[in-house]
Order: structure tokens, then C-alpha cells, then sequence
């Protein structure tokens, strides 16, 4: 038997997992869409880790999560460790680059940035509300222009003049595009323009005032986007490394973190389960704290948001 470890970091766009053995190396990996349902993603991804799992050799005895919904996930799946992504995305970057300086991640809709140093965060920062520097953005924008964002990259790179957009928000670079497009800017150069709008937007608000030194791995959704890889190599002025991995490193963090708590053999059969989720306002105080609760099969697990005791009596809805 090979004791295993599950890390899953469930974001607003995208939800990743992986299990590692011992050593932490990935036996099975999966990456879907999170579709404003992380919980129905969650169980989707499970199945799918499942299935590609020998779960007579491998015995997930660990579980972590870390992302957006990290809280939820972690109290439906009885995780040993729940923490944020910022000390997930480093313990899994540093587990395979172990002289990484700075980390560069640009996810759907948030980004963030971790400065390093002898294997220890000194630094960080995350985006502000704009999402002119995400995926999302980058995926509107395609659609805007009739490309396919899987070609967006490849296509970025056939320019040999990029298009200058506005990259300071995403309604005046939106503006931008459409005049460019309209008084007969190449397509090709737009696309690349829009890289480099996405890569300077994150350097001027993420990476502002942040010392980025090499070696310096740029992941996230986005890192997969050639034409991005190029931008930020053009600007910095630096190597970029982009692994193949790259999206998978929160939940390959938080699944090394995750084999320090008790073990206890995970159940695959966890998808079989009915669980829902319930939004009440407490009224009891001039606080009118948002409370959220999570069921299963109609019973109350866990709840949280109330910041009085006055709040404890509604949790039996």
C-alpha cells in the first residue's frame, strides 16, 4: 500500500486536484471548471481523481484544500489542513523549485504575487477589484474578437507589432480594442497588444513597488497563454519558467501541508452524498451578520460569518 495525500484548491473559475505519494510525486491530477458550483465541481473532480486512481495500491489518508472556497470544500471533505493560497501556491512551487525567488499567478479572476527567499515567503500582494490583468478578461476579450482563447497565445505570437492597449482597467482597455479593431488594427497585433496590456497591468498593480528578482515561475491559468510568456519575458527582461504543471501548484501545496494531519482513510464515496448550503441574516444585533450554513443529508455540519453568540441561535434552519 502507498500512503497517498489529496490537495484540492477550488477557485472562482477553475477547481485543480491532485494526489501525491510520499515522495510528492502526482499519481493523478485533475483540472475542470468550476461553474459557480464548487461543491458540484468538487464532486466531479473526485470522481474523475478516483477513476484514475488504483485505490487498491493508493490509500488517500490526507486531505487539504486551499482556494476561494477553501473553507466550504474543507469542512465537507473533513480536511486535516485548510489555508490560503498564497502559503499553498509557495509550498508547492518550492517543493519543485527550491531556489524560486518570485512566483508570478494569474488564476480566472484573481492574481497574486509571493516573493521568496531561502525557501520562505518574505512578501506578497493580490489583485485589487480591477480584472483587466485575469483570465477572465482575457476570455471576453477573445470572444469580443471571434478567436478561440485556446489559439489566443499562438496567435499573439505571429505579430510582429503589437497593438499598445490601455492597461489600466478592463473598461478602458475594452474601449481600446474595439477603436483599434475599428480604424483597421490587425487582428494578430490586437491579440498580442492584449498580452502585453495583461502583463503590464499586473506588474503596475500586483507587482507594484515589489522587488522581482529570478528565478522567477509564472503559473496560474493564464501561464498556459505563449503570448502572456512572452510578454512578461520582453518586459522583465528575464527567463520566465512556466511549468507544465503550473495550475496544479496550490493544490500540490496544500497537498504536501495536508500529510502532516491525522490520517484517515478518505472516502471516494464521498460523491454519493447530498450536500447544500443555506445564506441566513442574523437579526438578534446591528452587526446583521451573513451566516452560512452547510448540510448534509439535512443535518447541520458547520456554520460561520456570525461575530456574536447571538448568531448561534439561528443555526437551526
Amino acid at each position: 500500500m502507498i500512503k497517498c495525500s489529496m490537495g484540492i484548491d477550488i477557485g472562482s473559475i477553475s477547481t485543480k486536484g491532485v494526489i501525491i505519494d510520499e515522495n510528492n510525486n502526482i499519481v493523478a491530477s485533475a483540472y475542470i471548471e468550476t461553474k459557480g458550483n464548487p461543491i458540484g465541481a468538487v464532486k466531479t473532480l473526485i470522481s474523475i481523481l478516483g477513476n484514475r486512481l488504483d485505490t487498491n495500491y493508493y490509500k488517500v489518508l490526507h486531505v487539504g484544500t486551499t482556494g476561494s472556497a477553501r473553507k466550504l470544500i474543507g469542512t465537507i471533505l473533513k480536511a486535516g489542513v485548510i489555508k490560503n493560497e498564497i502559503t499553498a501556491h509557495a509550498v508547492g512551487t518550492i517543493s519543485k523549485y527550491p531556489n524560486v525567488r518570485t512566483i508570478l499567478e494569474i488564476g480566472g479572476q484573481d492574481s497574486k504575487i509571493i516573493l521568496i527567499e531561502n525557501k520562505m515567503v518574505t512578501d506578497y500582494a493580490m489583485n485589487t477589484l480591477c480584472a483587466a490583468g485575469t483570465g477572465a478578461f482575457l476570455s471576453s476579450q477573445a470572444k469580443r474578437l471571434g478567436v478561440d482563447i485556446k489559439d489566443f497565445g499562438t496567435i499573439a505570437l505571429s505579430s510582429t507589432n503589437p497593438t499598445k492597449i490601455a492597461a489600466r482597467c478592463t473598461v478602458f482597455a475594452e474601449s481600446d480594442l474595439v477603436h483599434k479593431a475599428n480604424v483597421g488594427y490587425k487582428k494578430e497585433d490586437i491579440i498580442a497588444g492584449l498580452c502585453y496590456s495583461v502583463a503590464n497591468n499586473y506588474l503596475n498593480n500586483v507587482g507594484k513597488g515589489k522587488k522581482i528578482v529570478p528565478p522567477i515561475i509564472f503559473q496560474g491559468g493564464v501561464s498556459k497563454n505563449v503570448g502572456v510568456q512572452k510578454a512578461f519575458r520582453d518586459i522583465l527582461q528575464e527567463d520566465i519558467i512556466v511549468d507544465e504543471n503550473g495550475p496544479l501548484m496550490g493544490a500540490l501545496g496544500i497537498a504536501i501541508l495536508a500529510r502532516n494531519s491525522k490520517e484517515e482513510l478518505f472516502n471516494f464515496d464521498f460523491i454519493n452524498i447530498k450536500y447544500e448550503t443555506k445564506g441566513i441574516e442574523c437579526e438578534k444585533c446591528p452587526n446583521h451578520c451573513e451566516i452560512i450554513c452547510i448540510k448534509k443529508d439535512n443535518e447541520l455540519l458547520d456554520a460561520w460569518g456570525n461575530r456574536c453568540e447571538n448568531g448561534l441561535n439561528q443555526l437551526n434552519v
